[in-house]
């Protein structure tokens, strides 16, 4: 199982080494404001799923919001650290 930490351990090792036909990789060079558009429709299909499809829907949807976030810190150059420190 993915922890939040190993998946930006393992999303920033993608940034790094841009295997090809990577999605993450893939995302990253499309820039900020596409990233964005993913993080703005992941959020609110996460609504959604909370309010009409059950908890099991609900986590994938967060997930991906997660994910998406988390390729949002890489493009911006957020670490972990950043973020922990605001929570």
């Amino acid at each position: 199982m993915k922890t939040f930490e190993s998946l930006f351990a393992e999303l920033s090792e993608k940034a790094a080494t841009k295997p090809a036909g990577s999605l993450t990789v893939d995302e990253l060079n499309k820039g900020t404001h596409f990233i964005g558009k993913k993080i703005v429709e992941e959020a609110g299909e996460t609504w959604i799923a909370a309010e009409y499809e059950g908890a099991d829907r609900t986590a994938e949807e967060m997930s991906q919001l997660i994910y998406h976030l988390q390729v949002m810190m890489i493009d911006r150059g957020i670490t972990l650290e950043d973020v922990y420190k605001h929570l």
